[in-house]
């Protein structure tokens, strides 16, 4: 089969359960007669019409609001954050009420809201934030962030068909840089289920989104100069977290690697440290180590947002110092 891009392998998963389910429908700004920001769901309004791909207002918070009330008679909406910076808009309407709704009042609420997230793209304060750390903590809300075509895919068909509403963050640096074969038949990788991206046996790196390819270049670079066999993990799910996953890396090689776009302050590394501690702390051999960006907004000149995001050299001189340790 021939590759299709990360975007691709997200149009696909949506369109395939659209086929499949006439209860699926898109819902969000410009998503129809223009395909999108970023051209996600270009065609779907010319094949599925303008019932199921609707165009809406400018006002995340009404957006999901009416999604929530679809979700609630039996429809499975998916909603677009034309930047998922912009769901702040909708953060009372997602932790107040879509995300107690189904054990406050037995309302079902599968709903899926997605838009393209991070940087590396120059796109300033405004369009390259990273918000999941604003949502993992909230009971009743799934959080996913695929970092391969493959899982792109996979993970929207999972989400779509969840009964709980499921926040699916897609970084754009990946839209059409990252492609892969999709496995034939009805594709679907399950939420809450880690990837191990690459074998090691040194020090593991638990990564996520675009920060994996971060990573996998790290480790590259680690072998070829520095004779370091390192572990890769693609957590993909990041609520809920894959905890047997993270143990058995931590239990192999002894030492960890945080490695995160997100902000330092608050970000999930934290989370993860304190359940490596609690559940692994005898088989440590050095202290957790974090790679994040910088508590600050990201700027727009490319070199400040270089500084401020982790880059591939900050990976490789964090595993060099914990390998060492």
């Amino acid at each position: 089969m021939a590759e299709i891009t990360y975007l691709e392998a997200i149009r696909e998963g949506l369109d395939e359960e659209m086929a499949r389910d006439p209860n699926v429908f898109l819902l969000g700004e410009d998503i129809g007669a223009y395909g999108g920001a970023f051209k996600v769901t270009d065609g779907l309004m010319a094949k599925y019409g303008e019932a199921r791909v609707i165009d809406s207002p400018i006002s995340e918070i009404a957006i999901v609001g009416a999604a929530a009330g679809a979700a609630h008679m039996g429809m499975r909406p998916v909603v677009e954050m034309q930047f998922i910076d912009f769901i702040a808009n909708a953060y009372d309407m997602l932790t107040n009420y879509v995300a107690t709704a189904r054990y406050r009042a037995f309302l079902p609420t599968p709903m899926v809201v997605r838009g393209p997230s991070g940087g590396y793209v120059r796109g300033g304060p405004f369009h390259s934030q990273n918000p999941e750390a604003g949502f993992i903590h909230t009971p009743g809300l799934k959080v996913v962030y695929p970092a391969t075509a493959e899982d792109a895919k996979g993970l929207m068909k999972a989400a779509i068909r969840d009964d709980d509403c499921v926040l699916f963050f897609e970084h754009k640096y990946l839209y059409r840089r990252v492609k892969g074969v999709m496995p034939a038949g009805d594709h679907v990788v399950p939420i809450g289920k880690a990837r191990l991206a690459r074998e090691g046996r040194h020090l593991s790196i638990i990564t996520y989104a675009a920060a994996l390819h971060k990573s996998l270049e790290a480790a590259e670079r680690l072998a070829k100069d520095d004779g370091l066999e390192v572990e890769v993990l693609d957590l993909r799910s990041l609520a809920p977290l894959d905890d047997e996953a993270i143990f058995h890396t931590v239990r192999k090689t002894n030492r960890v690697l945080i490695v995160h776009e997100d902000t330092r302050t608050g970000g999930i590394a934290g989370e993860i440290t304190a359940r490596i501690n609690e559940s692994c702390f005898a088989y440590l051999d050095a202290p957790v180590l974090r790679v994040t960006a910088h508590d600050i907004p990201l700027p727009y000149a490319p070199a400040l947002e270089d500084f401020v995001l982790p880059q591939t050299d900050d990976i490789v001189l964090a595993a060099r110092r914990l390998a060492a340790w």
